[in-house]
């Protein structure tokens, strides 16, 4: 589906945004792993929740779907039965992940796949750690998925994560949830908490001293009552737009507000953005009011300790980087390589086809601004965020920019273009 966006005369007002991905995909496994009932309200419906769903019923798991709420029936630590049939991930990496963990202690094999592009991703650095707690965990040869796990009486480790990556340490944690012992998590930067502050609420005790976080196997989890926050990179789109278009302002409701999240908030502001944020709440995650107004930015760098915190937005921070003065400069951002599609590579595309300008590097990229965004042809090249970010900078494009594989931005926010074009109005 292409879909063909023209410059906003005027843009903004007052909408929701869709639960948040991540935590979503965490609640639905980890009430699927608990005992008794579990209730989510304000699930995310994009096609990575959808596929945890998928692969949870296959797995065992009933789970009864009204709208955006969801009732599970808990099987329990270790309760998941064999699938006979291949558990598709889709196009979820985290899905794929966390399933590898929790899977690890289950004594059966599962094969584990996904679309092409699920396919391409890097799934060896998840397998190290499983093996080592004696899982057999088998890809191909390229590293990759379909991934073929065998789990089996493991024991807890100490485990230092060679990258920052919340799905790398979720799934050792799921695992060790499975072990004998205790299972220890350290990572060179500190990544998004959505598991620690779950597990909490799901009863798991888990404990967190500097930047190591252990589990202790065999800690059952309980059912729980949750209510999912607004998701805060689906979120920041809305954002951009309103720092873009003049005269723009936007105000969002109900959005997560985790200090863990809010990278792309932070160089925001400090670039000069209007941002205001006002929290209203705390647990099991923090939430709140966001509100934005068109503003002048200017250029900043964004440090490899910042990257964690930001990563799904960086491709949306380029788009706002070629209209701002100055340089921008991203650097310890090589992860983006290995995402839906390689990011940088692809953010570069898209600055390209809309006539500006980006350089890359291994790890980064760096924008010299202003530049004037023309409009264009832009080949997401499958990936959703960089989908979404072209339909952002063609708010404030000189012409109409066209987006091909439009469909694909259904992968986190299944009413992106309906939202868009409301507020517009």
């Amino acid at each position: 589906m292409k879909k063909t966006l023209l410059p906003a005369a005027r843009w903004g007002g007052e909408t929701p945004v869709p639960g948040d991905k991540s935590i979503s995909l965490r609640a639905l496994l980890f009430g699927a792993i608990s005992d008794g009932t579990t209730r989510v309200r304000g699930l995310s419906l994009s096609d990575s929740a959808l596929s945890m769903v998928s692969c949870l019923r296959m797995l065992g798991a009933r789970i009864r779907l009204d709208g955006d709420c969801a009732e599970i029936e808990g099987r329990g630590l270790g309760g998941l039965t064999e699938s006979r049939e291949p558990l598709d991930a889709g196009g979820s990496a985290t899905t794929l992940r966390l399933l590898m963990g929790a899977l690890a202690g289950h004594r059966f094999t599962s094969i584990l796949t996904g679309d092409a592009w699920l396919r391409r991703r890097p799934m060896e650095r998840v397998a190290v750690p499983l093996r080592r707690m004696g899982a057999e965990v088998h890809l191909t040869p390229s590293g990759g998925a379909p991934v073929r796990v065998r789990g089996g009486m493991l024991k807890g480790v100490e485990c230092m994560l060679p990258v920052a990556s919340a799905q790398l340490k979720s799934a050792v944690l799921l695992a060790g949830l499975h072990a004998e012992g205790r299972t220890t998590v350290a990572e060179p930067m500190a990544s998004r908490d959505h598991t620690e502050r779950l597990l909490r609420h799901f009863g798991c005790p888990v404990y967190v001293v500097d930047d190591r976080i252990t589990v202790q196997g065999g800690a059952p989890l309980r059912g729980a009552e949750l209510a999912v926050p607004g998701d805060v990179s689906s979120a920041a789109f809305w954002v951009a737009a309103a720092l873009l278009v003049p005269g723009a302002s936007v105000a969002l409701q109900g959005v997560l507000l985790n200090e863990t999240r809010l990278g792309f908030i932070r160089v925001l502001r400090r670039m000069g953005a209007d941002i205001e944020l006002e929290r209203e709440g705390e647990e099991p995650e923090p939430v709140g009011r966001l509100r934005a107004g068109h503003s002048m930015l200017k250029g900043v760098e964004v440090s490899p300790e910042e990257v964690p915190s930001m990563i799904d937005e960086l491709p949306l921070l380029a788009v706002l980087a070629a209209a701002a003065a100055g340089e921008t400069v991203v650097r310890g951002a090589a992860e983006l390589r290995f995402k839906e599609s390689d990011r940088i590579a692809g953010t570069a595309e898209l600055l390209s086809a809309m006539g500006c300008r980006m350089e890359t590097s291994e790890d980064g990229f760096r924008v010299f601004g202003p530049q004037r965004l023309r409009g264009g042809v832009v080949d997401p090249r499958g990936d959703h965020r960089i989908a979404m970010a072209a339909s952002i900078a063609a708010l404030a494009a000189e012409r109409e920019t066209v987006v091909q594989d439009a469909q694909i931005v259904s992968a986190s926010y299944p009413d992106f273009f309906e939202t868009l074009e409301r507020l517009r109005a």
